[in-house]
């Protein structure tokens, strides 16, 4: 994972979930048709345990639970996880720069092939 913290997130993840039956509660649909779900292992919320941890971020945006805010808040406040570094980047700006950095990418390709395909001069 290119994203900082990506891989330990990732991890953390895996070391709770791996293995063990998970119950997903659907609450909603996102305005892409995509399920927004609570994720419970063993009867412990996910969401709360990698946010404790520092392992995951609140979207505010999209989710107003104070509950998860508080959670996040302490994880920063106690330097856990991504929290560890002081200018940690968000998962939607991180996306977002790398959207940015595909398309300036993609034009310059583009440049570089439409000088390949000039026809050459040809004598008259």
């Amino acid at each position: 994972m290119n994203m900082e913290y990506g891989s330990e997130a990732r991890d953390a993840l895996r070391k709770l979930i791996q293995g063990k039956r998970l119950t997903i509660q659907v609450y909603e649909k996102d305005r892409y048709g995509r399920l927004v779900a609570d994720v419970y292992c063993d009867g412990v919320l996910i969401q709360e345990k990698l946010l404790r941890k520092g392992c995951a971020w609140h979207y505010k945006a999209y989710d107003k639970r104070r509950s998860f805010a508080q959670w996040q808040r302490e994880a920063r406040n106690a330097g856990r996880g991504l929290w560890a570094n002081p200018n940690p980047v968000a998962p939607w700006v991180f996306k977002r720069e790398e959207r940015n950095n595909r398309n300036v990418h993609r034009q310059h390709q583009n440049r570089r092939n439409a000088r390949r395909e000039r026809v050459p001069n040809r004598p008259y």
